[in-house]
């Protein structure tokens, strides 16, 4: 009865706004009908003690990343978030995000719970992302849900609106032998707009991709809290190169966004389309 107890108030604690993180530690069951925060935000460090912690945890720091001005990304993986990612089309869900905010004194986590859902879908395995949340509360602590958030069972299915794209409607940029694409992304303005390529298996590969500088202001206008939006990705899996399609992407990562503050950033999807395109041309 105890134990019984003692899981639903976890379960209750999981839906309260500003929640500790930890509150979200329970098992796949428990989640469904329940709303999973899209980050985890805590008190400041900086980068350099940030990706120590990262290591300490048992992760692989894959890039550091000025996403915004007094701002950084960090991304980084672990094994079980590259095996998941080398299935077919799950390339997405290889990384995780830390954005260290300088201007803010703020830290902020892409949830692992939240996008293992929504990139995985029903291939989602809950030990896994659980894993990689739990690992980074142990070292992080005190992180707290943040507000924006989507309800689990809605995860898998999500688009921002009726005609909007899905996870797998993906922007097709190139195709090719994955050799070809990727020396043509390398080899693209001497490379200086790779931020990462990471191996997945030998069929697939994924690449993080700076945006123009004019492009990537979208950022700055929406919400530089969610900065772990960029870098981009690219999937280069089976001759193909393509990239999760931006109404789709900014929409999973910006959950709040209203149909108006969609329409001042209305040019921004097919801005970055173009971006992602230059390299293969």
């Amino acid at each position: 009865m105890k134990k019984f107890i003692a899981g639903l108030l976890t379960l209750t604690l999981l839906t309260l706004v500003g929640s500790s993180a930890s509150s979200l530690e329970v098992g796949k069951t428990g989640l469904e009908g329940k709303e999973v925060s899209t980050y985890l935000r805590g008190s400041f460090v900086d980068a350099k003690e940030a990706e120590s912690k990262l290591k300490n945890a048992g992760f692989e720091i894959v890039a550091s990343y000025k996403s915004v001005k007094k701002g950084v990304t960090i991304v980084f993986t672990n094994e079980a978030l590259k095996s998941e990612a080398a299935k077919p089309g799950r390339a997405y869900a290889a990384v995780l995000r830390l954005f260290v905010d300088t201007k803010d004194k703020t830290i902020s986590f892409t949830n692992p719970i939240y996008f293992g859902k929504a990139f995985m879908q029903d291939e989602y395995k809950h030990k896994v992302y659980n894993d990689a949340f739990k690992a980074i509360n142990k070292e992080f602590l005190n992180l707290k849900a943040s507000k924006e958030r989507l309800k689990f069972d809605d995860l898998a299915g999500y688009h921002f609106m009726m005609s909007m794209p899905y996870y797998k409607e993906v922007s097709e940029l190139a195709s090719g032998t994955n050799e070809s694409l990727l020396t043509k992304a390398k080899e693209y303005k001497k490379g200086k707009l790779l931020i990462f390529e990471l191996k997945l298996s030998d069929t697939s590969t994924l690449l993080g991709y700076d945006l123009g500088k004019r492009t990537k202001r979208f950022v700055k206008k929406i919400g530089r809290q969610n900065a772990t939006v960029l870098p981009y990705c690219i999937s280069i899996e089976n001759d193909k190169a393509s990239a999760l399609d931006a109404k789709y992407y900014l929409a999973i990562n910006y959950p709040l966004l209203s149909m108006s503050e969609f329409m001042t950033i209305s040019t921004v999807p097919g801005a970055i389309e173009k971006d992602l395109e230059k390299p293969f041309k």
